[in-house]
């Protein structure tokens, strides 16, 4: 059984940190007098944090005098001083933190609404290539991502490094090079080990992030074919699909888990042996009277300054580069190439009064299989050319490379002699309207669907429609008109109900160029005489392309094209074709005997 294309998995993201910010620099530049600003409230925090120390030193020596006797009064002063440090550091923290608060959020913001976008612009291919399900996971993932990689650098990376190079001064200046070799070492040996063995357990990190959404893919591909699943009594066997990519996930995350706690135990073995030996060596200072009390209590409070935040910093480095690989896949997706795109110097159509062309058009696939072959056809402004044939003769390849999903492979298709390659797809598309066969409705309001084929119309224009494809009367008999829900792909409503909010959408966006592709197909006898006089008339203005099975729904075209594997082997007006006795008229008795 075939599965669908995933993004592969890879033991290492491709994203580099620095990759990672140069491509959210422009992004946060624009903030850049925010990010000034908690940059000194970072400075000024770290500052604090360092005097605490000294003013802890100060505080323990004035208690322990060399003669308790000398003790005449509390040391108040350094101690509302050791306690406003305490506030300042937490104040300035905070103030850091409430500042670039919006930096992150914009950041992440925007890359997701370029991905979007981006997504938005790829190839119909594409999207039939992949599960939804698991690009909303990559996005919602590498969103995500973006806020806490931003974050683990502003409040924890860069606070670290600054308090690391002002401490490491400083054992320097008050106890001398080899307390601070020692330190230096300890932490050396400790990001040595944190990054090795993260970059041993990347690897389980991405194979977990595939499995899941690889689970997520098959349940959203079950819930949003929830009627098919039921058809087939397959619910069992979904589960059992779903369960199977969560064992596989279950198993990666069980790997990851260990590895980290393996990851715990050599991070604290580190810090514990580097603080043990200062520490010893501290007390030997005192005992030997280098040092003062004051002196080793202030030690021990650098270092547990310094080694909390640090092996924090083990947890941040892990998780950074695990928003590393949920980000690469990401921006991954915004290194897929759109197949179809504006030439660089694309113009916008001017098609008020169309007149299409096709000339000598090819089109395939894929290379070893050609779907159309040299066709040639127009339809003058205002006239209606209708296309028929058998399943899989390309007659809906039409309107999809009219609509520019695909390029042609050969030959060209013109609007008002503008090839369409030249124009923008954004003026191509806004000329041209579209009553597909199978009409998906978003999970909202039968108003807002209408709505969608003019976002900015009134209601009166959206009634008005409505009425034109004869909704109206169905409106009436629903309690909520058109508030009602149609729910997850229009399930709510009926296949001909759906056809008929399909058409009052296009009425509504009153394009000059109309296509129907199968626009009546899921309606009855009564309903499709009823609306096929609507869609005449809404047509008779309009420049039409109808691609149709039913012969009786376009007998009043003004040409009919016969197609049959990829080429057009008849054409002429309804009458003609019956009397030419070939492909049309078989067809034509045919749905006239399955009709009788």
């Amino acid at each position: 059984m075939k599965s669908h294309p995933t993004t592969p998995a890879t033991d290492t993201p491709k994203a580099t940190l620095l990759g990672t910010l140069r491509r959210l620099g422009p992004w946060i530049w624009a903030y850049r007098i925010r990010i000034g600003i908690a940059a000194v409230c970072l400075v000024l925090a770290k500052l604090a944090n360092v005097a605490i120390p000294l003013t802890l030193k100060s505080v323990v020596d004035s208690l322990a005098p060399e003669d308790p006797s000398t003790l005449v009064a509390l040391p108040l002063a350094l101690l509302i001083a050791y306690g406003v440090l305490r506030l300042a550091g937490t104040v300035f923290n905070e103030l850091r933190n409430a500042l670039f608060a919006r930096v992150s959020q914009r950041a992440a913001r925007s890359v997701a609404l370029s991905v979007f976008e981006h997504l938005q612009g790829l190839s119909l291919k594409f999207h039939l290539d992949r599960r939804t399900g698991g690009l909303s996971r990559d996005l919602e993932r590498g969103t995500r991502a973006i806020t806490s990689l931003l974050s683990y650098i502003v409040f924890a990376i860069l606070p670290t490094a600054v308090e690391l190079v002002v401490v490491t001064i400083f054992l320097i200046v008050a106890f001398g090079p080899i307390y601070a070799l020692i330190t230096f070492i300890t932490i050396g040996l400790y990001f040595w080990f944190t990054f090795t063995v993260t970059k041993w357990r990347t690897h389980f990190r991405v194979v977990m992030n595939e499995h899941e959404s690889n689970a997520n893919s098959k349940a959203v591909d079950a819930l949003l074919n929830y009627e098919t699943v039921k058809y087939f009594g397959n619910e069992a066997f979904e589960s059992s699909r779903y369960d199977q990519g969560l064992h596989r996930w279950e198993n990666a995350a069980v790997k990851t888990q260990t590895s980290l706690a393996w990851l715990n135990i050599g991070q604290g073995a580190i810090i514990s042996v580097g603080m043990a030996i200062l520490l010893v060596m501290a007390a030997q200072d005192v005992v030997e009277g280098r040092f003062t009390l004051g002196d080793f209590v202030m030690l021990n409070a650098f270092l547990i300054q310094l080694y909390i935040p640090l092996s924090f910093l083990g947890t941040i480095v892990r998780e950074v580069n695990h928003s590393l690989t949920d980000t690469d896949r990401m921006f991954t997706l915004l290194e897929e190439n759109q197949d179809v795109v504006d030439s660089e110097n694309a113009v916008d159509l001017n098609a008020d009064q169309p007149h299409v062309k096709f000339e000598d058009v090819e089109f395939s696939y894929q290379t070893d299989r050609t779907i159309l072959h040299k066709i040639n056809f127009e339809i003058p402004p205002g006239k209606t050319v209708a296309v028929v044939g058998p399943s899989g003769s390309g007659k809906s390849t039409l309107a999809r490379l009219l609509f520019r999903f695909y390029d042609v492979s050969g030959g060209r298709i013109t609007v008002n002699d503008q090839d369409i390659r030249d124009v923008t797809l954004d003026s191509l598309r806004q000329h041209l309207g579209v009553v597909p066969q199978d009409t998906v409705l978003f999970n909202d309001t039968i108003g807002y669907n209408i709505g969608y084929g003019r976002p900015e119309a009134d209601n009166d224009a959206i009634l008005e429609a409505a009425r034109l494809a004869f909704l109206d009367g169905f409106m009436t008999q629903l309690p909520d008109g058109y508030d009602t829900i149609v729910g997850e792909r229009g399930l709510k409503v009926s296949g001909g109900e759906k056809q008929r909010i399909a058409i009052a959408r296009t009425i509504l966006k009153d394009p000059p160029l109309l296509i129907l592709d199968e626009a009546t197909s899921a309606l009855d006898s009564e309903s499709e005489r009823a609306i096929q006089d609507a869609l005449d008339n809404v047509s008779r203005a309009r420049t039409t392309l109808v691609i149709s099975h039913r012969l009786s729904t376009i007998v009043g075209a003004d040409e009919i094209l016969v197609l049959d594997k990829g080429k057009i082997v008849e054409r002429g007006a309804h009458d003609t074709l019956l009397n030419a006795q070939g492909h049309y008229a078989r067809l034509w008795e045919m749905q006239q005997e399955e009709a009788d």
